[in-house]
């Protein structure tokens, strides 16, 4: 199971959302991730042979049961995350659990459910500027997923292959696996495209308009409409949001996919080979003139649905030029290899910043116990990178520690890159108080190949 976590600027979780990679529920059946409790054998033989009008009419009473509410909250339970804007968090919600449950479940069946408004806070982006995420109460997070667990897989059905964003058992690396083997195929014409501010554009008529070609229960789409309209309190000020769905909200995701599904099917039905993960995604071609073609399907689709390719991160290239490469999900593919993007390494020596602060007084032995698991995570992610990249991160994190061992010994401040530094705490001395390094993980990884 995947799981991104977002963080304040203290690096405090705030929300995190899991996305389903496996589960154990029914093997080897391809609705395997649904819950049982809700989607039972019959539901999901309806959703495969198809119910009539192609629509789902009764599924309010699958959402407000107990069960499903409990299975909800487990796990919002599990992805932690911080208090809403009535200040109640994971803990104190745990500590009254069936209570709060059994209250929530009657506001549902009752219709008195009204979502909180959310509490914006923004996080630092990697060039400097800030995002906007939104956090609902734990109970409104509830709720979201609950709803999800029981309309996903109604559009999970028609959802195509090649997107992997916050689906169920797909994710960044089966859409890198993806590009890696077309681009092997000769498809090296790319287009890179940029939706500008996806998530807080996306036209909120249009897309109620794509849930109810596939949902008639009324009180289904009353609650989305309801999480679309929830009011925005930032500090003093609040407003309700007149587009776009709120980032950080659970039921987000899916409705960003929903809304771009039918651009999924105009270019791959089209024949061109599309990787979309959420609202990034890159069309690769074997001709300039086939790239052309479908920046200009994908620019008029945007245009006629509400939406702005951004003009300075939409780019065709052809990615075997030198200078001329793509950046995705992490990874820049330029003339052949794979290196990590420069924006990656930058957000990887943030956080190893963060764990080596001179100051912090902790003994090296326990700082490298703390570093290692971000680094092993970083390098299983990124180990199919450039071999020259694994050096400056090793050696990146050798100089924090030196100069934290200086800074300890009552040295003159330092940076870890003088000789005597070398000589005193050789790679070895690191090498022997257990600190993982990625050169070396590479190595490993090149031999088991």
């Amino acid at each position: 199971m995947r799981e991104t976590i977002e963080t304040n600027q203290a690096g405090e979780s705030l929300v995190s959302v899991k996305t389903k990679q496996d589960s154990d529920i029914r093997p080897q059946n391809k609705w395997d991730w649904v819950e049982s409790t809700i989607w039972t054998e019959r539901m999901l033989a309806a959703l495969n042979n198809g119910v009539k009008g192609n629509k789902w009419f009764s599924l309010w009473d699958k959402l407000i049961r107990k069960s499903t509410l409990k299975i909800a909250w487990e796990q919002v339970n599990g992805n932690k995350g911080s208090a809403g804007i009535d200040k109640v968090s994971i803990a104190r919600f745990k500590e009254h659990a069936e209570r709060y449950l059994e209250e929530l479940a009657e506001t549902l069946r009752s219709g008195t459910y009204q979502p909180a408004p959310i509490k914006r806070v923004n996080i630092p982006k990697g060039d400097g500027k800030m995002r906007p995420l939104g956090i609902p109460t734990v109970k409104d997070r509830i709720v979201q997923t609950a709803l999800v667990k029981v309309i996903e897989p109604i559009f999970e059905k028609e959802f195509k292959d090649m997107s992997y964003g916050f689906r169920p058992r797909r994710g960044c690396k089966d859409a890198l696996r993806e590009v890696d083997r077309l681009l092997k195929e000769g498809y090296t014409w790319v287009v890179d495209a940029d939706i500008q501010g996806y998530f807080d554009n996306i036209p909120q008529a249009p897309l109620i308009a794509r849930v109810e070609e596939r949902i008639s229960d009324g009180k289904i789409l009353h609650l989305i409409k309801q999480y679309l309209k929830q009011p925005i309190m930032e500090a003093l000020n609040c407003h309700v949001p007149q587009k776009g769905t709120p980032q950080g909200a659970v039921v987000s995701p899916l409705l960003a996919n929903m809304y771009l599904h039918p651009l999924d099917e105009r270019i791959t039905n089209a024949g061109y080979k599309m990787i979309r993960y959420a609202d990034d995604f890159v069309i690769l071609c074997k001709t300039e003139e086939e790239a052309q073609m479908v920046l200009d399907a994908v620019t008029k689709w945007t245009q006629e649905n509400g939406l702005t390719l951004h003009p300075e991160k939409t780019h065709l290239r052809h990615c075997l030029e030198q200078g001329q490469g793509f950046e995705f999900l992490g990874y820049r593919f330029e003339a052949g290899r794979k290196y990590v993007r420069k924006k990656s390494i930058s957000k990887l020596r943030d956080a190893i910043r963060a764990k080596t602060k001179r100051s912090c007084g902790q003994s090296i032995s326990k700082i490298i116990a703390d570093l290692n698991p971000m680094l092993r995570g970083w390098f299983e992610f990124f180990k199919h990178a450039h071999k020259t990249t694994f050096n400056g991160v090793d050696g990146f994190v050798r100089r924090r520690l030196r100069s934290i061992l200086r800074r300890q010994r009552k040295r003159t401040r330092g940076t870890g890159r003088n000789t005597t530094d070398h000589v005193r705490w050789p790679n070895i001395y690191f090498a022997n108080l257990g600190l993982f390094t990625t050169q070396q993980a590479y190595k490993a990884a090149c031999r088991s190949r």
